[in-house]
């Protein structure tokens, strides 16, 4: 299974900062907000990750994770030149997935909480996964209309009556056809490759699983200003309240023996003195 993370976009709702760095580098309590996804495909085991962003960006995120090594995984940097839809994901990223199924996540969605709908989603060797998350503003989504049996039989983007308050949230799951599929796309009105016709091609075809996420679990979409402060309050309090870091790749690279023991400890001692660092020596104590 090969990751992407999608960290382009304008981030048009959050200038000014977007004028000076990507959204996806806003702080999130004590870390880039990017470092929150790439956890996500880390817990699910996924050690091969292309991050796609602009040509002024990526050079930030190479800074950041360099190729990954010393997190025990591979990172590849690919350039997408305008937001021309998140389904260009796969075009761009074609050579980077070959003969392999797909996850893709947007690298501005977060998701705390158990992760069984993901790693239910990753087993299935055939066809698309995408999720289905409870919304009290569906109208503001891509949002799936059920049957009586459960089964999704429409998608909608942003729609003005919605059928169903079950948003889609932005972390997709694919076989490979995924690639083709994307490539007999045509441009919406917008002039994007829309990720819903790929996901409603599935549909056509009978090969969309749609999951439902269940309650405990939360999806933080932080495209606003007042979303980016929500999650930081949250991930303050439950880091507070534990002790324990949350989206932490250094912690998880360990968790998941991407890196062994004499690794973290290099890892460690690469990271200049801080509030960080003395958390991630707290761990290797124990």
């Amino acid at each position: 299974m090969k990751g992407i993370i999608l960290a382009g976009g304008s981030g048009s709702r959050l200038y000014p900062i977007t004028k000076v760095y990507s959204k996806q580098l806003a702080l999130i309590y004590d870390k880039p907000l990017i470092y929150f996804p790439l956890s996500m495909l880390m817990l699910g085991g996924i050690r091969d990750v292309l991050i796609i962003s602009n040509k002024e960006t990526i050079p930030l995120y190479e800074q950041l994770f360099q190729d990954g090594a010393h997190l025990g995984i591979s990172i590849r940097y690919a350039v997408q030149d305008a937001p021309n839809g998140i389904a260009q994901s796969f075009l761009i990223g074609e050579e980077f997935i070959g003969s392999d199924p797909v996850t893709l996540i947007l690298g501005d969605n977060i998701f705390y909480g158990s992760m069984e709908y993901f790693h239910d989603a990753l087993k299935r060797p055939v066809g698309a996964t995408i999720f289905g998350y409870h919304v009290t503003d569906p109208e503001r989504y891509g949002i799936v209309e059920f049957n009586k049996q459960g089964q999704a039989i429409s998608i909608e983007e942003k729609p003005e009556h919605p059928k169903s308050n079950y948003a889609v949230p932005g972390l997709y799951v694919y076989d490979n056809r995924v690639i083709e599929i994307s490539k007999n796309l045509k441009p919406s009105p917008r002039g994007e490759l829309e990720i819903t016709d790929v996901n409603k091609e599935y549909l056509l075809q009978g090969q969309l699983h749609v999951q439902k996420i269940g309650r405990g679990v939360a999806w933080l979409d932080t495209g606003t200003p007042e979303a980016l402060l929500q999650a930081a309050n949250f991930f303050g309090v439950i880091e507070a309240r534990q002790g324990l870091k949350v989206g932490c790749v250094e912690e998880i690279a360990y968790n998941m023996k991407f890196v062994d023991d004499a690794g973290f400890d290099r890892l460690i001692r690469s990271i200049p003195q801080s509030l960080y660092r003395s958390y991630l020596e707290k761990i290797e104590r124990e």
